[in-house]
């Protein structure tokens, strides 16, 4: 799931746990060089030579998986009780360079997990749930669940695996920021707010902290985008395959794309599903989420107007008033939840967690009503689940590796830009305003983590040699609009899979047959629709 950058619940501690054959390497076909010169500048098929689709072959890419159970794969109770409810899930480890400049150097071990397909097997599918930061392993594992009746796991070995930085990868992200200490609790403050106020010494420290438990500057600075596409293809190759299959929701489109743009001769199927636009910039992409939450916070009021006892009411001009008039005095005065307090930062990451689906909908209903009566259980609870949090308060990595991710690949904003921003997001998304003035120095967060803009925006432009793909995007995704999968469609040459209704990705859900079969359709037999096809929810 997709969640928000610019506002993230607060973490807790957490604690740290203590093959299939090698197939055939892919075929580079021998031709002669014209010339010196031409066999320095070009490779065959007149891709140049430098390109990472011709680097030589090395124990990375002849290494073979060892697969084994899944019990030490786990960082947190949470995935204990995840991979025991499927028990034919087995895991092994990755071992990939920290840096693909330097193929000699240090090392990374990437954990990936593999469900065998229910039927006879086609081959893998690899998978992406979303993110940044989010699990590969749990989500995987969670989809397979979901997905038990579709024909894609029926003929797919369905194989996720945690992306750089997160989970059970190592070295994973750790900024620290729940040591007790005043530094740690300041910066937790800030990094939560819908308004922050960070000063160079704030954002030194933070990359201090981030570097400090993720194994060095050298290690945070290679946990983008770009990094772990290369590692997508390491993994390919260590599963014996030839060409990829591959299945990204949400962040994994992003990371989809531009796999597609790094190795386009090597993608079998690809299905995008919940797309990031690759031409938006940072500070439009995450302006265009906020509006979709509004969007969606207008569906859900409506939704609820419906019910006897809506704490919004049902006259639609005082939705959005009432929520102000409920959550904003949470600033100043939080009320009891669990055994922290709730504020106005935890309260709107409540609402906004609820909006990702329909389902999830009255729930927001009885976190406002909770409010009201002078409680915030509900909703904190909801923006608990948002970061990671589990119900007994332990914590994955999930919004540290966040952090850090979208620091490598998303380019700075200037304080002009965080202030055009705030002023935007308040005019268009009202449901995110605090109702109180935004003071002090604006500083961008990842100002002083080793990389950033790596990811280049736009990304996956002019791809060529790129089979077809499928996009899906549903009209109501409060997170990732519709907008986006129209571009994202548009930039790979995709076919446009619209889909009418609500929530946030569809596939690995289970939430549509109609989707489910056109999905599986192409995946198996590489067989897209000759028109723009639609689906309801």
């Amino acid at each position: 799931m997709h969640r928000s950058d610019q506002l993230q619940p607060r973490p807790v501690p957490r604690r740290r746990p203590g093959g299939r054959p090698l197939g055939r390497l892919p075929l580079i076909a021998a031709v002669a060089a014209l010339t010196a010169v031409l066999a320095a500048c070009t490779a065959p098929g007149g891709v140049p030579a430098d390109d990472p689709r011709n680097r030589p072959i090395d124990r990375f890419d002849t290494q073979e998986l060892a697969w084994e159970g899944c019990e030490d794969y786990a960082t947190t109770a949470q995935d204990d009780e995840v991979f025991a409810a499927v028990p034919t899930a087995e895991c092994a480890r990755l071992e990939v360079p920290m840096d693909y400049a330097d193929r000699e150097g240090a090392t990374a071990s990437v954990a990936v997990v593999r469900i065998p397909a229910r039927g006879e097997s086609l081959g893998p599918l690899l998978f992406n749930p979303g993110g940044p930061g989010g699990s590969g392993l749990i989500g995987t594992v969670a989809a397979s669940a979901l997905m038990s009746e579709s024909a894609i796991t029926e003929r797919f070995d369905l194989v996720g695996f945690d992306p750089r930085g997160v989970g059970a990868t190592e070295p994973a992200v750790d900024c620290r920021l729940t040591d007790d200490s005043p530094e740690a609790a300041a910066l937790l403050q800030q990094l939560g707010s819908v308004t922050p106020s960070l000063t160079e010494a704030d954002t030194t420290a933070l990359a201090e902290r981030c570097a400090d438990g993720s194994g060095g500057m050298d290690a945070l600075a290679h946990v983008g985008t770009r990094t772990t596409a290369n590692d997508m293809d390491v993994l390919r190759e260590a599963l014996g395959e030839d060409e990829l299959n591959f299945l990204g929701q949400s962040y994994g489109t992003r990371l989809g794309a531009v796999y597609a743009e790094q190795f386009p001769n090597r993608v079998r199927a690809m299905v995008l599903d919940g797309a990031f636009d690759p031409d938006l910039s940072s500070q439009d992409r995450l302006l265009a989420s906020y509006v979709g939450f509004q969007s969606a916070f207008d569906a859900m009021a409506a939704a609820c107007a419906a019910e006897a006892d809506c704490p919004l009411g049902t006259d639609p001009a005082g939705w959005t008033p009432t929520l102000q008039s409920i959550i904003q005095p949470l600033g100043a005065n939080p009320v009891p939840a669990a055994d922290t307090e709730l504020d106005f930062n935890l309260a709107i990451s409540g609402v906004m967690a609820g909006l990702y689906l329909p389902e999830l909908w009255p729930l927001i209903a009885d976190g406002l009503r909770e409010v009201q009566q002078g409680r915030g259980d509900q909703l904190l609870a909801l923006a608990n689940g948002l970061g990671g949090v589990s119900a007994d308060g332990e914590s994955s990595n999930q919004v540290d590796a966040s952090l850090a991710i979208n620091c490598v690949d998303e380019d700075l904003l200037t304080p002009d830009e965080l202030v055009e921003l705030r002023t935007d997001t308040f005019a268009q998304v009202p449901i995110m305003d605090p109702g109180a003035p935004a003071d002090g120095p604006l500083r961008d967060k990842c100002a002083d983590f080793p990389a950033h803009g790596e990811l280049g925006i736009p990304y996956a432009q002019d791809i060529e040699g790129l089979p077809g793909t499928l996009v899906i995007s549903i009209t109501g995704d409060p997170t990732t609009p519709h907008a986006n999968g129209i571009a994202l469609a548009e930039t790979l040459g995709s076919t446009l899979l619209t889909v009418e209704g609500g929530g946030h990705t569809v596939v690995a859900r289970g939430a549509s047959a109609c989707v489910d079969e056109i999905a599986a359709t192409y995946l198996i037999d590489l067989e897209l629709p000759d028109e723009a096809p639609t689906c309801t929810l």
